[in-house]
């Protein structure tokens, strides 16, 4: 996966959203790994939250997020499993308008390579609403390094090649 470097790097806006019924920010890990390397790539934090695991409060969160100018894209880490609590697909598909299936087949495949046939539990998942790019990572600090480490840290590098999230930005809302 190949960085031209020659390119411009164009930083994006990232909102990072921790969805979990017992966590806050202080005992954040996953929402801490993701601001560490979205930093440490040279992306720009545009808003942070934790919100308890509740369809509504998710929605609504993403909806704040999806109509800033300042947020180009929101990570989710938390929310992906198989038990009652775990909502965030289900958030995600009340505001989305098209869906990025590879991202979750390409999670799990990622992740398989750490935790084996355990990743089968996961829904990690992305989408596209009104213009800004959703990814929904599980909510352990390894998830997360493997969602970020193996697609997104490229992904959302604009200078990656053959092609790459950032350059597609522009284009999200033709119609």
């Amino acid at each position: 996966m190949p960085i031209d470097e020659s390119a411009t790097f164009l930083p994006v806006r990232i909102a990072v959203l921790t969805v979990s019924d017992t966590r806050g920010l202080a005992d954040d890990r996953s929402g801490d790994t993701l601001v560490s390397r979205l930093s440490a790539a040279g992306h720009v934090l545009a808003a942070r939250a934790i919100v308890r695991d509740d369809v509504p409060t998710i929605v609504a969160t993403l909806h704040q997020w999806i109509d800033d100018p300042m947020v180009d894209c929101i990570i989710s880490t938390g929310g992906t499993g198989v038990t009652g609590r775990d909502v965030t697909p289900e958030a995600l598909e009340q505001v989305q308008d098209k869906t990025i299936p590879g991202f979750g087949e390409l999670f799990r495949w990622l992740s398989f390579q750490t935790i084996g046939t355990s990743t089968i539990q996961s829904r990690a998942c992305a989408a596209v609403a009104r213009g800004t790019y959703i990814f929904a990572l599980p909510g352990s600090t390894g998830a997360v390094k493997d969602g970020w480490d193996g697609i997104l840290a490229t992904q959302l590098d604009s200078r990656h090649r053959p092609c790459n999230f950032v350059e597609l930005m522009p284009r999200l809302m033709e119609r």
